[in-house]
């Protein structure tokens, strides 16, 4: 598949922008069923409760013993576990251990700082080896790690990072606008934990980024700051994607062969840990 056309895939999202909230949510988790690839063979799904916190766990057929948390993306006001299915099912795969799915409050009707209780409640519950999350999901594991005593290691997919300004950001780019980026920050911000910038949240990182989003800007100044702190930070940048191509990681090559670097090093890393 083309970039193009992946593109074009999701663009019912941007047409139903004005919708109603509970049927824009229906239409993302949809949207990215309907394309999502088959489990791998032997992958155990259930829905289950940790913590007070519903989620849903994806178990490979031989799995290492430990665990993996996982924080969907949607700008915390859209996605679930359902929508992130195939994306939460082949990293399980890929990294030989269960990765738990947090459905974690949305907002409005949350707020951030409940988001983040209900990720933190996970993470403290199952003491996971690492966490991973993408987008608005990727800041939630970041402020969650600065936040709490977990200390493993972290995975971020163009995570929202900083403080998102007109300035800071990189240029627009399809499926995500530097516009969106701030009205989405505008409904969090006031209980987005103040955190320091040049402290890494922990020792261990490993990021991916996309050429074609305003996020990948921010994200490599903070991996500069992290790394001139000490962290040891892997970092890939997908050529020619867009913000949201995880989704596509089974269609688009340049997003493959990214994916792919970005979870042999996780199991590299989590190996050597």
């Amino acid at each position: 598949m083309q970039i193009e056309s992946f593109i074009q895939r999701l663009t019912p999202l941007g047409d139903h922008a004005n919708a109603p909230l509970g049927e824009r949510r229906r239409l993302y988790d949809a949207l990215h069923a309907e394309h999502r690839p088959t489990d791998p063979e032997g992958m155990q799904v259930d829905d289950d409760i940790v913590a007070g916190v519903a989620v849903r766990r994806f178990l490979p057929a031989r799995p290492l013993s430990e665990c993996i948390v996982y924080v969907h993306g949607g700008g915390w006001n859209l996605g679930s576990p359902r929508s992130h299915h195939g994306i939460t099912a082949d990293l399980a795969e890929r990294l030989e251990r269960e990765v738990i799915s947090v459905d974690y409050r949305l907002l409005p009707e949350a707020h951030y700082a409940e988001a983040l209780d209900d990720c933190r409640m996970v993470v403290e519950a199952l003491d996971p080896v690492a966490v991973i999350g993408d987008s608005a999901g990727g800041r939630l594991a970041l402020d969650m790690a600065g936040t709490s005593q977990w200390k493993g290691m972290l995975g971020v997919i163009y995570p929202v990072v900083g403080t998102p300004t007109p300035t800071n950001l990189g240029a627009d780019a399809p499926l995500l606008s530097r516009a969106d980026i701030l009205s989405l920050w505008e409904m969090a911000a006031d209980d987005v934990p103040a955190l320091d910038p040049h402290h890494p949240p922990v020792t261990l990182i490993e990021a991916l980024a996309v050429e074609h989003d305003p996020l990948t800007r921010p994200l490599e100044q903070a991996i500069e700051r992290w790394r001139a702190a000490g962290a040891a930070v892997g970092y890939r940048c997908a050529p020619n994607m867009v913000h949201s191509a995880l989704h596509g990681h089974a269609e688009l090559p340049d997003m493959a062969a990214a994916w792919q670097d970005f979870c042999q090093a996780m199991h590299k890393r989590l190996g050597d840990a």
